[in-house]
């Protein structure tokens, strides 16, 4: 009996054993907690998106496979309502690699980037929130928290140490003028590279979201920032980049009542002296070649701005306009037939209705005898990046900067190619050529 017992109880200790070897051998890492993340913030043709994730990993690794990783995002805010459909949710991971701190490929190294899947009916993805509210109208970005799991070492990434935004950190953010005794216009101002020779400027007005004392906002709201981008560039030979935020929104009158010229904005003429200032403290911007946009609100504003100094800008470029054409007089379309404007528009907007505004305005312009005039005029707004549909994805059809910001408008009125020089060209080939006589 005791050398029966004395074996059972070996045979115990033995599995006892074996057991804890399996757990040692199959178990998965300890879980580190509160290791952190490096978010990256892209403009994309519906507005900004978090794209990409880079993790701070504890040893070197030259291999990553994405299908080991979990991301879960949470957006709130203090200031703006958040529909509950769109406070938290999955985020699909559709790409790996082994990177740098900066997101950078690199065969070996410390750091993960995970590519994350983005949609323009994603909201999930969106570090911004539109708001219709008094207090926080607009766009206005959110707290937006990631936990990314590695679900084979249960290791967790849940803060986030830094931000990257392609394209918008090389605007200096940090501009401020004051138009008025103790009210200011916050801007963004991009800076090309020096080459010894004076460079135009183009300056962009946002549309009523992107009011405001941020302006991130307005160079992400709708992609501003492409402006600055090297394809964007290349046609100016190297360009200033403007982007000027109004406090409110620009055609609000003195009382805060939207007017669509029918009464004066209480901005415009801050906002010009603004640039007039800018150019005054950057001597080598090419005065013959100053450019002014937007739209929308902003394109009222372009379009109030050329009124105001017909003999100021080179051209205008203007999308959605939102002046309506009934609050503008013979006289005024006569002191600006000379000045080249390519209008952008679609047909189905339902906000700044085109046979309110920009047709009557570009057929007026035509009589009184307009040479340098363009209108791409579209159906809808569509997907150009055919990722989500192509021509069969509408966008909201108030949204036709979207042909601006990513140079793709190059059609006129009639539906043919616009020519310069006999060649067709975009609508940043063809504003790049227009001088100031």
């Amino acid at each position: 009996m005791k050398t029966t017992h004395f074996f059972k109880c070996l045979f115990g200790t033995f599995v006892l054993l074996l057991g804890s070897m399996n757990m040692l051998a199959y178990s998965p890492q300890k879980t580190t907690n509160s290791q952190y993340y490096t978010l990256v913030v892209e403009g994309y043709d519906w507005g900004p998106a978090v794209s990409k994730v880079i993790l701070e990993l504890t040893a070197t690794t030259k291999a990553v496979d994405f299908k080991d990783y979990s991301v879960v995002a949470e957006r709130s805010s203090d200031c703006v309502e958040i529909p509950a459909s769109q406070k938290s949710g999955s985020r699909s991971v559709v790409f790996a690699y082994v990177s740098d701190n900066q997101g950078k490929r690199v065969a070996e190294g410390t750091y993960v980037t995970l590519v994350l899947g983005i949609a323009p009916n994603l909201p999930i993805g969106s570090p911004f929130q539109y708001s219709t509210s008094g207090k926080c109208r607009g766009n206005q970005w959110v707290n937006y928290q990631l936990t990314i799991t590695d679900t084979k070492t249960n290791n967790v990434w849940n803060k986030e140490k830094a931000r990257i935004r392609p394209l918008v950190d090389a605007f200096d953010l940090s501009g401020k003028y004051e138009y008025e005794a103790g009210k200011t216009m916050s801007f963004a101002a991009f800076t090309p590279e020096k080459k010894g020779t004076k460079s135009p400027l183009i300056i962009w007005l946002h549309g009523g979201g992107e009011g405001g004392t941020d302006p991130t906002i307005t160079l992400l709201g709708n992609k501003a920032a492409n402006y600055a981008s090297a394809e964007m560039q290349a046609y100016f030979g190297g360009a200033y980049v403007l982007s000027p935020q109004c406090p409110g929104a620009w055609m609000h009158n003195k009382d805060g009542v939207t007017t669509h010229g029918k009464e004066e904005d209480v901005y415009h003429t801050g906002l010009l002296a603004l640039i007039k200032d800018f150019v005054s403290k950057h001597p080598d911007i090419d005065p013959k070649r100053i450019y002014v946009g937007g739209c929308s609100n902003g394109g009222y504003m372009a379009l109030k701005l050329i009124l105001d100094a017909p003999d100021y800008f080179a051209a205008g470029y203007i999308s959605a306009l939102a002046y309506q054409s009934q609050y503008l007089t013979d006289a005024q379309i006569g002191s600006i037939k000379h000045v080249p404007i390519w209008f952008v528009h679609a047909k189905d907007d339902g906000v700044t209705k085109p046979e309110n505004t920009v047709v009557p305005v570009y057929e007026r312009l035509k009589k009184a005898g307009a040479k340098k005039l363009h209108f791409s005029y579209y159906d809808h707004v569509t997907d150009l990046s055919g990722f989500y549909g192509g021509e069969n994805y509408y966008y909201n059809g108030h949204w036709s900067w979207i042909y601006s910001h990513i140079n793709h408008a190059k059609t006129d009125y009639d539906g043919q190619p616009v020519k310069l020089n006999g060649r067709p060209v975009t609508i940043m080939e063809w504003m790049a050529a227009q001088i100031k006589k």
